[in-house]
């Protein structure tokens, strides 16, 4: 029976990787006369009693499954009416209802390219899609391309979309408007079209949010206890980019690392939302007649700041590698943009020890390096590993000396990260905002150690919680010290020089 639950959990995989119009999957595991009825969603896995074949009593139980599941409506099989195949246009079409308007409407776009699958067995089961508001065969203009990008979803969620301050479509729709008219960041972040919670309609032909809990329905719910709600969410938004990895060169890795962090600023600026996720994977690239540029993208784990500029709720976000140390310490600190400068550099470093395609991949083995440990699922340890990383111009080395050597001005490349990472962490004038390493309890060098209770026992306060108050200023210079090698590097990409940018 174990080896059926195990093979059922890996074909589920199959499943949601090819099938992108799939929400929950039901499956039978069998194992010599007994048989169980299971069901797979996005952060569940239940199973029925067990039915014992070789009794009536049983084979009734399971016919009774087998008939009820020959009457099911797509929907209760786990499909999602709302993505079908257009057989007359030979393309997928993907419906959306645009919430803009008092009465919503639904507007149908069509498939032209997959771009994120979803092949994890729980978890949000993010999917994006390319589309076009024509089926590609109708669209003479488009040479089978789209400008559109939806991405499909199934985020925690808490209460109603009303409440929930975590909605994504909220939150870019804020962006949206926030920075319109603002021609500098045109680009740089996608432009919210329509979208939000998907919905059902109920037993009663009432229209409900689509959750887990209207999936398995209220009797099962109860019996859950804490489990999580999870919302189905879907988005258009405008712009496209590529992935990280089309990146040509480390001139164009600045360059879009310092797109990227200046649109972050322009919307915590103008549109007071911390992103509080940035990763490779939330990083794209694009391209046009002006030159490469970056693309800041994934906006549900973004939050609301105060006018200080803090977040007040502080729970830990961001993606492992790259989290800052107080998420990953999910301590009580003021969280700013200066946990997502952290992350910036972390990522920084991270790409330069694994590289961002197959060309920059390093050739021997990475398992014995120091950066490996970031990745740990222990998170105390990833941030005590952290600390001890970044905590000098001396520390650092650790990290950066198996920097990828093959990949062209690394060793610029590396004077650079440590750059930021100085401003960061070094430049200050108050001895307490530098540093990432600290102890409640330090004994000066020069006090009595016998006197362990006495006043030489000192306490130093985190670097950390010093810097959070003057987050605005650290991010002007960081931002002012990533534009200038920005602009070295779009120069060296013009000329089409082998020049390094200068440190």
């Amino acid at each position: 029976m174990e080896k059926g639950f195990a093979q059922l959990v890996e074909y589920s995989k199959d499943v949601y990787r090819n099938q992108h119009n799939r929400h929950f999957i039901w499956g039978l595991v069998s194992g010599g006369s007994e048989v169980k009825v299971c069901i797979l969603g996005p952060n569940f896995l239940l199973a029925s009693k067990f039915m014992d074949v070789t009794s009536t009593a049983g084979r009734l139980e399971l016919i009774r499954f087998l008939v009820n599941w020959s009457f099911c409506e797509l929907p209760k099989l786990g499909y999602d009416p709302t993505i079908r195949y257009n057989y007359k246009h030979e393309c997928f079409a993907i419906d959306m209802v645009n919430s803009n308007e008092q009465m919503p409407t639904q507007t149908t776009y069509y498939l032209r390219e997959v771009v994120v699958i979803a092949e994890r067995v729980f978890g949000r089961h993010t999917r994006c899609f390319v589309v076009g508001e024509k089926p590609p065969s109708l669209d003479e203009d488009s040479d089978n391309s789209g400008d559109i990008l939806i991405k499909d979803a199934w985020p925690e969620v808490s209460g109603s979309a009303e409440d929930d301050m975590r909605d994504e479509a909220k939150l870019l729709k804020r962006v949206s408007n926030g920075l319109a008219g603002r021609s500098e960041f045109n680009g740089l972040y996608p432009k919210y079209i329509n979208g939000g919670r998907m919905q059902i309609q109920n037993a009663h032909g009432d229209s409900v949010d689509e959750t887990t809990r209207t999936i398995l329905g209220e009797t099962v719910w109860a019996q859950l206890g804490d489990l999580p709600l999870r919302a189905h969410m879907r988005i258009a938004m405008s712009g496209v980019g590529e992935p990280l990895e089309s990146v040509q060169s480390i001139y164009e890795l600045v360059v879009v690392i310092y797109d990227v962090m200046r649109c972050h600023m322009g919307i915590l600026k103008h549109c007071h939302i911390l992103h509080r996720d940035i990763s490779e994977a939330n990083i794209l690239v694009r391209r046009d007649d002006t030159g490469v540029h970056g693309m800041l993208i994934d906006f549900d784990h973004s939050i609301d700041i105060t006018d200080e500029g803090y977040a007040v709720r502080t729970e830990g976000a961001g993606t492992r590698p790259f989290m800052s140390i107080n998420n990953l310490e999910d301590n009580s600190t003021k969280r700013t943009a200066l946990d997502d400068w952290e992350s910036i550099i972390y990522i920084l470093c991270w790409l330069g020890t694994f590289g961002w395609n197959r060309a920059t991949q390093p050739s021997g083995s990475v398992s014995k390096m120091a950066i490996t440990s970031w990745n740990d699922y222990d998170e105390m340890m990833n941030a005590e590993a952290k600390r001890t990383n970044i905590h000098s111009s001396d520390n650092f080395i650790g990290i950066a000396k198996r920097f990828n050597p093959n990949i062209p001005h690394i060793s610029a490349f590396k004077k650079f990260v440590n750059g930021l990472r100085a401003v960061l962490i070094n430049n200050h004038d108050d001895p307490d905002m530098r540093g990432a390493i600290f102890d409640k309890n330090i004994i000066s060098e020069e006090s009595d150690t016998d006197d362990f209770l006495g006043e030489e026992y000192m306490a130093r306060p985190d670097p950390f919680v010093e810097r959070a108050a003057h987050w605005e200023s650290i991010s002007e210079r960081l931002l002012a010290k990533l534009e200038t090698y920005a602009t070295i590097c779009k120069r060296r990409i013009s000329e089409s020089g082998s020049r390094a940018p200068d440190p």
